[in-house]
C-alpha cells in the first residue's frame, strides 16, 4: 500500500506494514486479531501477508 494517502494507484496487498496505522487497522480487520497479535506474528514470519495467514491458520 502506498504510503501517500492522496494516491489511488493499486494497494500492495501483499506486505504488511506495521508502521503505517491505516494498514495496521486494515490487517487486524482483515486478519480478525490484535495489534500485539499481528506485531507478534509479522515478527516471527516476516511482513509476507501470505505468510501471516499461513501461520494463523496452523
Amino acid at each position: 500500500m502506498s504510503d501517500n494517502l492522496s494516491n489511488k494507484g493499486n494497494p500492495d496487498r501483499n506486505l504488511i506494514s506495521l508502521t503505517e496505522a491505516h494498514e495496521v487497522r486494515y490487517w487486524t480487520e482483515a486478519l480478525g486479531i490484535s495489534k500485539d497479535e499481528l506485531e507478534r506474528v509479522v515478527g516471527q514470519v516476516g511482513n509476507s501477508a501470505a505468510k501471516v495467514r499461513e501461520h494463523l491458520n496452523k
